[in-house]
């Protein structure tokens, strides 16, 4: 008979069957990547350890020494400019000094030039009248 129950007993069976094997099938490729996982984790850590620590490690040491290098130059340069500015200051210093004492002189120069032209002046002057 075409609806009898039993005729559908072998199908039902073999799906009964290839499902548990489909459920072993996952569970196996579960595991297996959980262990590709923890390898890989594994080989990874080591590497860590093995080369970027050391790597880490230099390239903190080189930040430091930068750091100081750094600081001596800030440190120099503050030195350096203080030394700049304080040599204008004295080199301005100078000039206002030179430039006093010149004008000083010249207008002494000047003065005594005025005085004799003046006497020569007042001589020609007396000349022209007599």
């Amino acid at each position: 008979m075409p609806g009898d129950v039993s005729s559908l007993a072998v199908p039902l069976w073999i799906m009964a069957v290839l499902s548990i094997i489909e459920a072993l099938l996952l569970i196996a490729i579960g595991v297996g990547g959980y262990l590709v996982y923890s390898r890989v984790m594994t080989v990874v850590n080591e590497l860590e350890a093995r080369h970027v620590a050391p790597l880490r490690e230099q390239a903190s040491e080189i930040l430091a020494d930068v750091k100081i290098v750094t600081s001596r130059v800030a440190h120099q340069t503050e030195r350096v400019d203080h030394a700049i500015t304080g040599t204008i200051d004295r080199v301005d210093e100078t000039a206002a000094r030179v430039r006093a004492g010149v004008h000083g002189r010249v207008s002494q120069a000047v003065g005594v030039m005025r005085g004799v032209r003046a006497v020569i002046m007042t001589l020609l002057q007396r000349e022209s009248h007599a």
